[in-house]
């Protein structure tokens, strides 16, 4: 069956960005007004922060969906089949590999000075919210976000992307910079930057949806439950090993999947150009 062949271009772009900023001013008014309601500030609950969180979010796909896709008489739809064993003892390491490599190189980046230590500090106190609820964080990281940001960045974006003519990869590296963006500080942006290249690399070469919500899934409850249940945030102190060798480690894991997934594996790639397959 033909899939809509649904294109992101400049002005989709630009609504998908409103969408974003209706999403959280929706979210933004009803925190106040419930908060108003009950006399308690309830923003800062963490269950709240995972409804103004799906609000967020599925306010630029609603939006698209209504002004971009039925519009031309289609619908949004997402393809979820599971590809064979060997793809997933595939591209799991692969993640695994740039998980390593995006630890490393998150730790990069300074959390002290004028600019970034007032910045660092509200990131933390801002995570530190959902840590008191260990469920909602578990839900809001590894259910709700995995699935609505790889509907967004994926299924619409990437896939739109393609479908409008851009290349393949540059498609992939501009919805992982939006990824990265999106996730509003340098600290999440550069892990997001590099963990979105995976992302949209398996959903090209998979055409599966399924795919990159599973290893997005997986890397969140990782970092939650080292959070959650350890004192400790980054996997080289996780494993006491110095960072230079879990990077290396990383570049070797990675390089190894990245080239049977690439080199060694036949996959159709119809249906993410919106071709028959």
């Amino acid at each position: 069956m033909k899939e809509p062949n649904y294109k992101v271009d400049f002005f989709a772009g630009i609504l998908l960005i409103i969408g974003l900023f209706v999403g959280a001013s929706i979210a933004y008014a009803l925190g106040q007004g419930l908060s108003a309601l009950l006399q308690n500030d309830i923003r800062e609950n963490a269950w709240y922060q995972a409804l103004a969180y799906i609000i967020t979010f599925v306010s630029p796909v609603i939006l698209y969906d209504v002004l971009m896709v039925r519009k031309d008489g289609n619908r949004l739809s997402f393809r979820f089949a599971s590809p064979p064993l060997k793809i997933y003892l595939l591209i799991f390491p692969m993640m695994i590999g740039m998980m390593l490599i995006a630890d490393f190189t998150t730790q990069l980046i300074p959390t002290t000075g004028p600019l970034l230590g007032p910045l660092y500090k509200m990131y933390t106190e801002a995570f530190s919210q959902l840590l008191t609820e260990p469920a909602a964080l578990i839900v809001m990281t590894v259910i709700l976000a995995p699935i609505l940001e790889e509907v967004l960045f994926r299924g619409i974006i990437l896939k739109g992307l393609i479908n409008n003519g851009t290349q393949p990869i540059t498609a992939i590296i501009i919805s992982a910079v939006i990824f990265g963006v999106v996730h509003f500080n340098p600290w999440q942006f550069a892990g997001a930057l590099l963990l979105g290249l995976v992302l949209g690399l398996v959903y090209y070469r998979t055409n599966s949806l399924l795919v990159p919500i599973l290893l997005h899934a997986f890397n969140n409850l990782t970092s939650a439950l080292m959070i959650l249940y350890t004192d400790v945030d980054t996997y080289d102190k996780f494993f006491g090993v110095n960072g230079v060798i879990l990077l290396i480690t990383g570049i070797i894991i990675f390089g190894v999947s990245f080239y049977g997934l690439i080199f060694k594996t036949q996959i159709n790639n119809n249906a993410i150009s919106g071709r028959k397959p």
